[in-house]
């Protein structure tokens, strides 16, 4: 059975800074593409940052230069280090993790999600 659980997130102030981890299980992480994604109340999920299995990262224009994105296989987990943050990144995060199966397509995963609030 495939987890993907979050945690890191909490109340910062405006300006401040917050680390985000996702430890998964039940998957072959190194072959595996990582994400953030975020919903704020009232708005769709959007895509923060990915990471693929060989290193490839895209970001939103939102975050970019204020938020990174890493991953550690020996710890099957992936990080999102937010820097900088502002109250429009208020939301609740979720970790994202895809693998593609031959013949099959891509197998998307989620986490439970993890709250992160910023005042203002």
């Amino acid at each position: 059975q495939v987890q993907l659980v979050e945690s890191g997130g909490g109340l910062v102030q405006a300006g401040g800074s917050l680390r985000l981890s996702c430890a998964a299980s039940g998957i072959t992480f190194s072959i595996a593409a990582m994400g953030w994604y975020r919903q704020a109340p009232g708005k769709q999920r959007e895509l923060v940052a990915t990471l693929s299995s060989g290193g490839t990262i895209n970001y939103a224009d939102s975050v970019k230069g204020r938020f990174a994105i890493s991953r550690d296989n020996a710890k099957n987990t992936v990080y999102l280090q937010m820097n900088s943050l502002k109250p429009e990144d208020t939301a609740v995060y979720y970790c994202n993790g895809r693998i593609f199966r031959s013949g099959k397509g891509w197998d998307t995963y989620w986490g439970q999600g993890t709250q992160v609030t910023v005042s203002s």
